[in-house]
């Protein structure tokens, strides 16, 4: 009678644990979720190797007039290698100039680098047409 109690209690103590850690688990991985604010694409037009789109929802002004934006880019062929690639971009609208602070393939893995370098977009029409219409938007 004794052993059966006692092993009734650490099944059911076990179960319990396992329980409750299940339970943590899942409200982590929804708070995670529920912190992911929705987005508002917009597109610029396409061009030969794909589409950029950038989330009207995500423009701030930044300290030095630029402006922060998350922009996505969708090659024109996917595969293992080329996912859909999310930028934080910073736009210079007074000189048409922009730098990536932060690349990747998920929001939730974002390391940004307030130092990367201002870049000419160099006649790429994908990157122009974002920083046109951004620019645009906050004018």
């Amino acid at each position: 009678m004794i052993d059966s109690k006692k092993k009734f209690n650490s099944i059911f103590f076990r179960n319990f644990i396992n329980l409750v850690l299940l339970i943590i688990v899942s409200f982590c991985i929804s708070i995670k979720k529920s912190e992911a604010l929705p987005h508002e694409w917009v597109g610029v037009p396409k061009s030969e190797y794909g589409e950029q789109l950038w989330d009207r929802q995500s423009i701030k002004r930044n300290e030095d007039g630029s402006v922060r934006i998350l922009s996505k880019y969708i090659p024109k062929t996917k595969s293992e290698i080329t996912k859909d690639i999310l930028y934080t971009m910073d736009i210079n609208c007074l000189e048409k100039s922009f730098r990536d602070v932060d690349v990747s393939t998920d929001e939730v893995n974002s390391n940004f680098n307030d130092f990367a370098d201002w870049q000419d977009p160099n006649g790429d029409k994908l990157i122009l047409g974002v920083i046109g219409q951004v620019c645009r938007v906050e004018n």
